[in-house]
Order: C-alpha cells, then structure tokens, then sequence
C-alpha cells in the first residue's frame, strides 16, 4: 500500500505559534552555541543544525512523549522540538554537572531516555538499529510506541543503515527513518557519495517512501503525522526524505571550501523560519507579535546561558561514576550435593533461559536461527514454541542484532541476543564498543543497559582461522562491559542467569567444546556473582590461574605433578571483566608462584594483566617468574597438526608447571 500524500492536517492558529516558537528555539540555541564555542566556553567538537529547524520540529510533532527518537551528532534541533530543556543542554556542553548528562556526553551524546530521547550519537547511522531496538520493545510490549531514527544523507553509505531498516521492514516494526538530506555527507556532495536514491533503496526494501520540502514546518508536521498514523496502524515502517540545509559547516570552525557561498545563500532565502512568519502573518498574527515571540525566546535563553555558567564542573572524584550500576548481591551458593542429577552444559544454557523467560515478560532472546531453528547447536530447542515472538529470529545482520539489544535494553526491556561466533564480532563492534559499553555513562546513568550477549567459540576442531579465536581481551579492555566465560554446567547455569538480571551489558562466552561436558545439576533457584572468581582445587606450591575449557587442562595438568609432589591450586576466574584479583593474591601469597594459562594467543590477553597485578601488589610473595601459557602469535591453523601446536592444552600446562617448581 503506498504512502497517502494528499492526506492534509488542519492547523489550529495555536499549532502554528507553537511551531515558530519551537523553530525559534532551535535557532536562537544554536546561534549562543556558536558564541559560546567561539568563545571557548564549550569544548570539544560542536556541529549545528541552524537551517534545519523546519525538520526537527516537524518530525517530532505529533510525537508523544513515550515515543522515542534517536540522533546523529548534529542533533540539537531534535533533542529540543522532542521537549529537552535548553538549561540542561547548555549546560552539558558546558561540561557541567548539572548539564543533562553530567557533563558525559556533550554535543554529539545529548540523550534523556525519560522523554524518549535516546542519544544523539557520534557514530553515523549508529542510532538506527537502536531505534528498531526500541520499536521492538514497543511491539513486545503492546504499548503503541513509535521510533524515529534521525539520519543524514551521508548515513546511506553504511551497513547500519541496511541492516536497520531490513529488519524493521521484516518485523513490520513502527519505526520512521526520517533522513535530513542536506546534500552533504560532511565535505562531501551526497552525489559522491551512494549510487541510487532513498527512494529505490526503501522499494528495495518493500518500505513506503515519501519525500517532503525539509524547510516547510506545516509539510514535515502533515507527512510525520501521517507517517506515525500509519506506523501505530502496523502498517510497518516508512522511510521519509526531508531535503533540507545546513548553514554552517560540518563542524564548528569548518572552513567549508567545498561548497560556493551563493548555494548557501540561495538556501538562507528559504530561511524556514522566515518562510513560516509569513504563514503567521497569512494567518493573521502581526508583525510584532511575531517579533515579540523571537524576544521573549532570546531572553528565555540568554537566561538559561547565565544560569549554565553558574553550575560547578563534575567533581573530580566522579570520574569513575556512571560506568556501571551496582549489580544485584548473590552469595556465593553451597557445594552441590554429591547426589545431585547430572546435566550437561547445552541443558544449563537451555534451563536458564528458559527460567527467566518464564519469570520476567522484559526478557527476549533474538539472533540468528535461535527461535525456529532452537540456535546453531540446539540449545534453544522448544523455546520458540512455548514463548511465541519473545524466542524470535533475525537476518545475518549483526550490526542490527546488536543495536536492537541496545535499543530494546534503553526501553526497559531484558534482551539476551545471540552473536553466533565471538570471531563475528568485528562485524557489529560498534554497537558494543561506542553504544552499549558507553550509553549509561554518557547519558550520566540515565540510560538502562540490561544486555546479555550470548556467544560461543573454541578452537580444537579444525574451524579455522575465523571461527576458533578467543577475544575476551578485546572485549574486557572496554569498560562499561562485562565479560563472563562458565566453564562447568552449574557455573554456566548460574552464570547466565545472573547475566540476564544484572542491570549492565554482559557478554557471556561459552565454550562450544563444552556443550556436552556433564556435571551435577543445581537447584532451579541457583544463581553466581557475576565478578566472583573460585578455586577450584586447593593447593600449597603453585598458584595457575585460567578461565573457560583451560580450567580443565589446568585440573588435568595439576593431576599429573601431583604425582611429582608439587601441590597445585586452581583457580577459575569464571569472569573476565571484572577482574576478581583477591583470591588470586591470596593464593600467591601462600604459594609464591603463579602461572597463567588462557586458549587466547599470549600476547596481550588477560593473563598479562594478571601478571602485572600480582607484579604490582604481590611482587615480595614471589619466589619465581610468572609464568603464562597460551596459544601461538598467529591466526588459528586449519590443519589438524598444526593446531594442535598452536593451542595450548594440559601436556603445555604440566610441563610449565614442572619447570616453576624447579625455580
């Protein structure tokens, strides 16, 4: 069905001073950012969005405040025509404690989640499969939410953008892609930049499209109100094109040689704001009520701008707030009973999904072939059945998987999505990296991140270069993350629960060469920290530290010199960031030596942070080198023999173990 144009709203003369005051605002806002920034009263990067107040306001119209929206890093205007109050703003880019987000975000990062504004973003298109995120958690939900994702022309170059509106379009989600087309893609002409137009793309996709004069507040107002009938309807979403214009540069201090100053004035004599006071005028408001409006607005924010400079910078002391939310106290269960049923890991993973499913409606699980197929490897079997559309697939798009987690979890919800191969996670590292990892801190807490990633590798079979790597370092060297890697089926089941209540993003890596390993099966209530390491053999002369399959290697080779009179003690860090250091030192300081074994290459894994803890806090207790075992400095081998050197297993274990004690 195609998207109804000739659909017409009436205005009242209320609905249109409204709308001149909403512009006004926009512009006499960015006008003091650009005094201010000259001023060097505000740092960083700034990029205005003066000549496109037409679009914002229009958008955000017949918005309500549940609805969410989300940005790009020239998103003022939007944050102020959705209701953001401009003291708050002034003051974040200020730098300010009392400014929006604490002074975390600044410009490009301005988000209040409380008024459905979730971040404008630094990362382009970025904000796109957070927004598919949100529509997700509103169709889950039942609550009629709308998403609206701001994006540039420029975003059309990026895969985010694709994956985004695919999978709206498959989901059938209420979303609207409002794309400002300014004809620039930062330096660039959009004409340089993509082959095609919107238009083509959204057909292409089986999505509505209409394009609309970006400069005309009433135009952008009667499409947005028609676009957000249509997608509250289930109609699914609808890609919108406002063409529209920057005056300033891409950035504050752009020089802006790429573009002839008679096209920018050409465009200033479509001054929207200009052409709407006419409109007044038509409609019979005068000349100086019009001018009366402009200022009381320009007081309003001379007013705000005072009040801003007043406000005291965060507290040093603070720097450290915001990263995380404390996470929920589990003591540390009992030893399960000698007599305890057996189960094995795959069953873990499937009993604790299927345990908060049951227990929380906000939770959901979403990934590739993870609700018909039951995942990869079965372990979601029968899910889908017993949870309908909450146990749902998705396309190969891990940008999109990722971004919808982040999305649905800043609406609230509980998401647990599926990244099929932890190697895969270059493909969507932004979303973790630049969006989960860094929204509650950027937003100065504001924003809720309750994330489990779910992924899998293991190397010992052959899979190659891109399906057997273990990259936990990469992911623990981001803070805002968590990273948890089980290595029984009690542990995984425990641990995977405490994953899907903890308040923070958790990326959850199992070992797929332990979907089979047995082992007794806990209480259905059984629940692990999350940041709790264990021992899990109790030893006198060596302290080895591992994580993951390598505990059991570690377990086997502490076996074998057992024989040879050394007493080893073991301990399973069972989660990687953070890192639970306490025991290890304790340990140290009994046995004076340590030894570090991981299934990732040596250099620059976990275990050289380990080893430069216990250098720094546990250097007297030393009676030997710290010791690590890990793989080989190359990509993972195919060839049987050739991984088998590569990856470090008990034998490389024992003898390292049998050359400390001689130390």
């Amino acid at each position: 069905m195609g998207f109804d144009q000739s659909f017409k709203f009436d205005f009242s003369a209320d609905d249109l001073i409204e709308m001149h005051r909403r512009m006004l605002l926009i512009r006499g806002f960015e006008e003091r950012v650009a005094a201010l920034y000259r001023d060097g009263e505000v740092p960083g990067f700034v990029h205005l969005s003066t000549g496109q107040e037409a679009s914002a306001v229009g958008a955000c119209w017949p918005l309500r405040p549940t609805d969410v929206i989300t940005s790009t890093h020239r998103g003022h205007g939007h944050c102020l025509a959705k209701g953001l109050a401009p003291l708050g703003m002034f003051a974040e880019l200020m730098g300010k404690d009392r400014g929006t987000n604490r002074g975390r975000g600044g410009s490009m990062h301005i988000a209040d989640p409380s008024i459905g504004i979730f971040g404008a973003n630094g990362i382009v298109a970025a904000g796109l499969p957070i927004a598919v995120g949100a529509s997700t958690a509103s169709q889950l939900r039942l609550d009629g939410g709308v998403a609206v994702a701001f994006f540039g022309d420029g975003a059309l170059s990026q895969g985010a953008f694709h994956e985004a509106v695919n999978l709206a379009a498959l989901w059938q989600l209420a979303v609207v892609f409002w794309c400002e087309n300014n004809g620039y893609a930062e330096f660039s002409p959009a004409a340089t930049q993509y082959a095609g137009t919107l238009e083509g793309r959204a057909a292409g996709y089986g999505v509505d499209y209409v394009a609309v004069d970006g400069n005309d507040v009433t135009a952008t107002a009667t499409v947005m109100g028609r676009a957000v009938e249509a997608v509250r309807e289930g109609r699914g979403p609808i890609i919108v094109e406002a063409s529209t214009y920057r005056w300033h540069g891409h950035y504050e201090g752009d020089p802006q040689r790429y573009r002839p100053q008679t096209e920018v004035e050409a465009w200033k004599d479509r001054d929207p704001i200009v052409l709407h006071a006419k409109r007044l005028e038509a409609t019979g408001f005068s000349v100086e009520e019009i001018e009366s409006l402009e200022s009381s607005i320009g007081r309003e924010l001379d007013e705000a701008v005072e009040a801003a400079r007043l406000f005291e910078q965060p507290d040093v002391s603070t720097i450290s707030h915001f990263v995380t939310r404390p996470r929920p106290e589990f003591p540390e269960p009992l030893p399960l009973a000698d007599d305890a049923p057996v189960f094995r890991t795959m069953d873990a993973i499937h009993s604790a999904l299927e345990l908060e499913l049951a227990n929380d409606d906000r939770v959901f699980v979403a990934g590739i072939d993870v609700g018909e197929g039951g995942n990869v490897f079965g372990l979601m079997r029968g899910l889908h059945d017993k949870f309908g559309d909450r146990v749902r697939d998705t396309p190969i798009s891990e940008t999109a998987i990722m971004g919808l987690g982040v999305g649905a979890a800043m609406a609230g919800m509980r998401p647990v999505v599926e990244l099929m191969y932890l190697d895969f996670i270059g493909v969507c590292l932004d979303q973790l990296l630049n969006q989960a990892a860094k929204m509650p801190f950027m937003t100065g807490g504001a924003a809720e991140m309750a994330l489990t990633v779910r992924t899998q590798f293991g190397a010992g079979r052959s899979s190659g270069s891109q399906h057997s790597q273990s990259l936990e370092a990469i992911l623990a060297h981001i803070p805002g993350l968590s990273v948890v890697m089980p290595s029984t089926p009690a542990d995984t089941y425990g641990l995977l629960r405490a994953a899907i209540q903890d308040p923070n993003p958790v990326v959850f890596i199992e070992n797929r060469l332990l979907y089979g390993m047995k082992g007794p099966q806990p209480p259905s209530d059984y629940i692990l920290p999350i940041g709790k390491s264990a021992v899990v053999r109790p030893g006198t002369d060596i302290t080895v530290v591992s994580v993951s399959r390598m505990v059991h290697e570690a377990l086997a080779a502490a076996d074998v010199v057992a024989s040879e009179g050394v007493s080893v003690e073991v301990i399973d860090l069972r989660t990687v960031a953070p890192l639970d250091m306490v025991p290890i030192l304790e340990s140290v300081c009994k046995t004076s030596r340590l030894l570090i074994a991981h299934e990732a290459v040596m250099p620059f894994g976990i275990g050289a942070e380990i080893a430069a803890t216990v250098a720094r806090e546990g250097f007297w207790d030393l009676d030997a080198p710290i010791v690590r075992v890990g793989a080989a400095p190359t990509p993972p081998p195919y060839a049987p023999n050739l991984e088998k050197v590569w990856l470090p297993d008990r034998e490389d274990i024992t003898t390292a173990l049998r050359r400390l004690a001689a130390v």
